[in-house]
């Protein structure tokens, strides 16, 4: 019987038909298939493998090209439940629901609509709903433009929300996978923002290896959270409790401090289950080097390719990548930088809130002189040779 006769319920969804494998067995060492494709079909891919209950969308550029797809998987059978919200805001006030009541939630957003939804995404981790947004960067400075920067970033630092940075179509795949384990744990129960830098990535394409598509993650476990879950039977009593509680000053500002204690505690917590999907929170090149360049997401590709054609000329340069900008490797960035005499922080973004957080991190600890820049903003490229070039100037 062919497609097109069969009956409604005969119909199977394609996600039934895939194998549940142990995540850190998929992640580290099931055999994979490498393909050329860009960022947005990555992003596909590991939803196709993430066993996604829901997935809440509104269209904006560059983030569309995957929501998009992810109503085909829907269609297919991937996804149980998807729809298009009204606005933004909308779509995160309505995800974070879908996680409070216990199933896997997926949204996405790029620049613009990360700011109009921020009110409802900084309630998230306050709630305990883990749940991955995919966060395609892009200018959200005025003059408005559709063009790549990540500053939007460095809105979501202190919100208490995990934060992962891809450098390229490979770390997309690998990241968002990963954030649906991370965020889900008990001692965790955060939301996970995977971040990559919008066009540069997920309009181009890229080498990605995949395991096969017939395996998926573990589904959630909706009794499995730091807080419980949301049904008509069972409703949370601490969110029972907050309505009373904030007509008390003194108990509502002991209870939201300890609280905020414990979400910021529960990041850290986190930094276990990164390493054990993803490696170490850093990837160093040159751990000898006195000179280091240390960047995020797409930057991290000029940065690699000025250090390898540094080595071809005998001047020995150091790579940081930071894969994980929520939780923050502390320990790792004062370990990997502790002999440098000099360190640059290229960005894409004109505030350099990388540039600050390294500075904060660094301080007191070592005696290097910590540059920053190059910077480039509102979708301009960074070309290797404008970190070569910086690198030049400042060893005059």
């Amino acid at each position: 019987m062919s497609e097109s006769t069969q009956t409604k319920e005969e119909w199977v969804p394609k996600g039934d038909l895939q194998e549940i494998k142990d995540p850190e067995w998929l992640l580290r060492e099931a055999p994979r298939k490498t393909e050329f494709i860009t960022g947005s079909e990555a992003a596909r891919e590991a939803i196709r493998r993430a066993n996604v209950d829901i997935a809440i969308s509104y269209p904006i550029t560059p983030q569309s090209e995957t929501m998009q797809q992810a109503g085909y998987l829907f269609d297919e059978g991937y996804i149980k439940e998807y729809y298009r919200g009204e606005e933004e805001i909308g779509v995160m006030s309505a995800i974070g629901g879908s996680s409070r009541a216990g199933v896997r939630s997926l949204t996405a957003t790029s620049g613009p609509g990360l700011m109009r939804g921020m009110e409802a995404i900084s309630s998230w981790p306050g709630a305990r709903t883990p749940l991955v947004l995919m966060n395609m960067c892009r200018v959200i400075n005025t003059p408005l433009a559709i063009q790549p920067d990540n500053i939007e970033i460095s809105f979501l630092l202190n919100t208490g929300i995990l934060h992962a940075h891809a450098e390229n179509q490979q770390d997309f795949f690998d990241y968002s996978l990963a954030a649906f384990m991370v965020s889900e744990e008990v001692d965790v129960t955060l939301p996970a923002v995977v971040s990559v830098d919008g066009f540069f990535v997920t309009h181009a394409r890229g080498q990605v290896s995949m395991f096969d598509e017939k395996y998926k993650l573990p589904p959630r476990d909706g009794w499995r959270n730091a807080v419980p879950s949301m049904d008509n039977e069972n409703p949370p009593a601490r969110i029972s409790r907050d309505a009373p509680i904030q007509k008390s000053n003194f108990i509502s500002y002991h209870m939201h401090a300890a609280w905020q204690q414990e979400v910021f505690a529960a990041v850290e917590r986190s930094a276990k289950y990164w390493r054990k999907y993803i490696g170490d929170l850093i990837e160093v090149v040159n751990p000898d080097a006195e000179e280091f360049v240390v960047s995020s997401g797409a930057c991290v590709s000029q940065a690699r390719e000025a250090v390898r054609q540094e080595g071809e000329k005998g001047r020995k340069v150091g790579l940081v990548k930071i894969k994980t900008i929520r939780p923050w490797p502390h320990k790792e960035l004062i370990a990997a930088l502790k002999n440098a005499k000099r360190i640059f922080v290229p960005e894409f973004n004109q505030a350099g809130w990388l540039h600050k957080e390294l500075c904060s991190t660094l301080y007191g600890k070592i005696t290097a002189d910590i540059v920053p820049g190059p910077r480039v903003y509102g979708g301009m490229t960074m070309p290797t040779e404008m970190v070569l070039e910086w690198l030049a100037k400042f060893r005059k």
